[in-house]
């Protein structure tokens, strides 16, 4: 994915073992070559890049990871990157430090901190910009996409001509056969016109990306505040990824970079002309904000860009799940439709883990199931705030182990432990911070306190399994 090597030679083993030695080389002298692939060169840019590529870092080896097919990082085990830097570091005075930024030295700050451990989402939409500019940076860069199956397919002709313009492959994430199969039989192919959008966009968007994303340490958005001032308007250049866990696991594992946070949509499509890049063929019959063929539709002039998609739906609801944290927490209870006050009384957000599969426990509920000494089943329950940004994090999580351990004799429940629970709870369940969960094992009444900070799916069902 335009995933290019930083090195002065081709012989590394890495890279000529990895997927991309097959692209072969070029007889042309003058496309200056990147490990065993190379950039086109564009005479337009070609003082630009030439000033750029000076700052190169210096490579090392890459600490191989085990190949994992539900993510990208395969393509990355094999080759060598500039060294990530290490430790821990405020993003939030980052992002002070970088809000008057150009979008070129925010991509350009992003790809130096983490090599080949960050990767462009690229939509096929005006964002080709994120890889105009990290082409422009000189730097090698990667690109994934989410092939819902549902494009339009001048977008995918798109995908094409900008792999070819770039010299580039797109590594590119599919939705699970078997979930879009059982979605699809259950409820027909446009049920989103009927129910709403959130479950197909959580089949063949949200389930994706979580899969790419765990193969990474940082991400690139092409998120603009002015694409939905109702939800995105306060989003940051750079931040702690609130919703997505990156390849370490965990709460704050993932960074989420937005360089054109700050920037115009006029900009960035006069950006494109002047650069003369390639752009998707709907542009020019209407659409501005393109996502799947049945979810998108030309605007009118004088419409916002975001009236183009979910257009049967509230204007509050159009965002699919991959950039819920930047939701301000008074839109994400108007969008769910069922607020909940915040322990001091002077916050309305919304209530989560609403999954059919995850039981709602009462505070007489949690202390029978406290009391039992043998109980018929085991049971799994996170005590949470609705309010509380780690528990917003591994909501999906929760629900996918919820659904995964559906039928299959382990309880998975919540109990709101905020507010004037949360006394009962840190006495009597180990309540130390949002969320806590705990284990019930049969035929003991001690409950078993999950001890680590891994909250995705795979980690969960670990747990369990281990005392189930």
């Amino acid at each position: 994915m335009a995933l290019a090597v930083t090195t002065t030679s081709s012989s590394s083993p890495a890279a000529s073992n990895s997927f991309f030695s097959r692209l072969g080389s070029s007889s042309d002298a003058k496309a200056p070559q990147i490990g065993s692939f190379r950039f086109l060169e564009r005479p337009h840019v070609s003082s630009v890049v030439v000033n750029l590529t000076q700052r190169c870092s210096s490579v090392g080896p890459l600490n191989a990871q085990p190949q994992r097919n539900d993510s990208i990082v395969p393509l990355a085990a094999t080759i060598v990157a500039p060294e990530v830097e290490k430790g821990q570091e405020d993003f939030e005075q980052l992002a002070k430090d970088l809000e008057n930024a150009s979008p070129l030295e925010i991509m350009d700050k992003a790809l130096e901190k983490f090599g080949n451990d960050i990767a462009i989402a690229f939509s096929g939409a005006e964002d080709v910009a994120l890889i105009e500019y990290a082409h422009l940076t000189g730097r090698p860069y990667r690109v994934f996409s989410l092939d819902t199956g549902r494009l339009n397919p001048e977008t995918y002709r798109f995908f094409d001509a900008v792999e070819k313009h770039y010299g580039i492959h797109i590594e590119y994430m599919f939705p699970d056969a078997v979930e879009v199969q059982a979605l699809v039989r259950t409820k027909g192919l446009f049920s989103f016109y009927e129910d709403g959008h959130q479950e197909c966009c959580r089949v063949r968007k949200v389930r994706p990306l979580r899969r790419a994303l765990k193969g990474l340490r940082a991400w690139i958005t092409g998120q603009r505040k002015d694409q939905s001032p109702g939800t995105r308007s306060e989003i940051p250049v750079v931040q702690v990824d609130p919703v997505f866990e990156g390849l370490d696991g965990g709460i704050g594992s993932l960074v989420k970079w937005n360089p054109v946070a700050n920037v115009n949509g006029l900009d960035i499509w006069n950006f494109l002309r002047t650069m003369d890049v390639p752009v998707n063929s709907l542009h020019s019959q209407g659409y501005v904000s393109i996502g799947c063929e049945p979810c998108t539709r030309p605007v009118l002039p004088g419409q916002h860009e975001r009236e183009g998609r979910w257009w049967w739906e509230d204007a509050k609801a159009k965002e699919c799940g991959l950039h819920k944290g930047n939701l301000k927490q008074e839109d994400t209870a108007q969008l769910n439709g069922n607020g909940a006050t915040h322990s001091n009384g002077s916050a309305t957000v919304a209530d989560i883990f609403n999954s059919q599969n995850v039981i709602n426990l009462s505070r007489a509920g949690i202390e029978n199931l406290a009391k039992l000494e043998n109980r018929q089943e085991p049971w799994l329950v996170v005590l949470y705030a609705p309010w509380c940004r780690f528990c917003q994090a591994m909501e999906e999580s929760y629900d996918d182990l919820a659904e995964k351990l559906a039928g299959s004799g382990v309880k998975v429940a919540k109990f709101r432990a905020d507010g004037e629970q949360k006394e009962y709870a840190q006495s009597e369940l180990e309540l130390g911070s949002f969320p806590t969960i705990l284990f019930f094992p049969k035929h003991s009444s001690r409950p078993i306190k999950y001890p680590s900070e891994k909250r995705d799916v795979d980690s969960l069902m670990a747990f369990v399994n281990a005392l189930r």
